[in-house]
């Protein structure tokens, strides 16, 4: 496939709105980028994002319930709780990370203090928004190639969840916790929480609940991208074609717990997954079956991105800098999926000396070479 059949790809499927009932998309996105070691920097060409990492990792460290415990912070109404929570949510969904880490500094000394003050019946509303706003955070710092410290507000998210009694929100936490593991490189831990969590969701996905669905499906794909990333082929197949039975059965049914699994995820999934085993010409394959235009542009550029890993593999240098030329011109969705392309474009230049003028110009535009 040339970079113009890439161009023609055909149609699939669209990816599952995002539920208004529940988290929003990307909260909780799947760490289909997390197939190699992939350090991290920001979705453009400058690195903008270091200081709301640090000023995130601050606010994570602030003794909030401490200070809930012993009153020396109010608490504000919770349809204000809650409409700010909602924001923090969309705000980390859209990567505006210095916005979050705004409004954060104010909702999570808020919501310590009212899981703690508000009347008994409202406590589990209470505690739910305390385990959004902390997966909010999470992603956020995830997003920010901090580990350690989305490490820490994944956990808390995942006790305010079962003080909730919210089995969603608390399965949610675990597949965080186990993205955050896979990121640190404790690959063996995270296909642990994700097997163990896999079974304690298997009865409600046996009811075709639609969370606990959409759920197990994300799970599996994370075993994929684990077996993958410990070079395991029939593993992570086959826990792609299990991934793939349950978007067939979520079909196009809402969930409140991670509204972008379906089946175009999966194939991002297989595409990244076929990619990081070495077989460049089944990603490619499925490359093609994938329409850019149904996809969230984060997405399609993390698809570039692996398209150009793909044309890399095959050492054809025009057609993986088309690719990660397109994948720059949409932004990169995370900061590792940068640090990946810069790694493709050092590749690249290794493979053609001199560079021509696409390559020279995407690496200095990527600051790879100097301008």
């Amino acid at each position: 496939m040339n970079a113009v059949e890439y161009q023609q790809l055909p149609t699939l499927v669209r990816l599952a709105a995002p539920s208004a009932a529940g988290l929003p998309a990307d909260v909780l996105e799947p760490p289909l980028s997390q197939l190699g070691d992939r350090p991290g920097s920001d979705t453009g060409d400058v690195h903008p994002r270091s200081s709301a990492a640090d000023d995130l990792r601050l606010l994570l460290a602030g003794a909030h319930s401490l200070c809930a415990m012993l009153g020396e912070s109010s608490a504000p109404a919770l349809p204000t709780l809650r409409e700010a929570t909602e924001r923090a949510c969309t705000l980390a969904q859209a990567g505006k990370y210095d916005d979050l880490t705004a409004v954060l500094g104010k909702l999570l000394p808020g919501l310590e203090a009212a899981v703690r003050t508000v009347p008994p019946p409202l406590r589990a509303d209470a505690y739910e928004l305390t385990a959004m706003a902390y997966q909010a955070c999470s992603a956020a710092l995830m997003k920010l190639a901090e580990p350690l410290a989305a490490w820490v507000a994944a956990d808390r998210a995942m006790a305010a969840a079962e003080k909730a009694g919210n089995v969603v929100l608390a399965a949610a936490g675990q597949y965080r916790l186990a993205s955050v593991l896979v990121d640190s490189r404790e690959c063996a831990l995270a296909d642990e929480m994700a097997r163990t969590a896999l079974l304690a969701l298997r009865g409600r996905a046996e009811l075709a609940d639609p969370d606990a669905l959409s759920l197990c499906g994300g799970l599996t794909v994370l075993r994929a991208v684990i077996a993958a990333r410990t070079g395991r082929p029939a593993a992570a197949f086959g826990h792609l074609a299990k991934a793939r039975l349950l978007a067939s059965r979520l079909g196009t049914r809402l969930a409140s717990a991670l509204p972008e699994f379906g089946a175009p995820y999966v194939a991002v999934a297989e595409l990244g997954v076929s990619v990081e085993l070495g077989d460049a010409a089944w990603a490619l394959r499925v490359a093609a079956s994938l329409d850019p235009a149904c996809l969230p542009p984060t997405w399609n550029a993390r698809m570039l991105v692996d398209v150009a890993r793909a044309y890399a593999l095959r050492k054809q240098v025009d057609e993986a800098t088309c690719a990660l030329a397109r994948a720059a011109d949409l932004g990169f969705g995370e900061e590792r999926d940068r640090e990946i392309a810069l790694d493709v474009v050092r590749d690249l230049l290794a493979m053609q000396t001199p560079a021509i003028t696409a390559l020279a110009t995407l690496a200095k535009r990527l600051q790879v070479l100097p301008a």
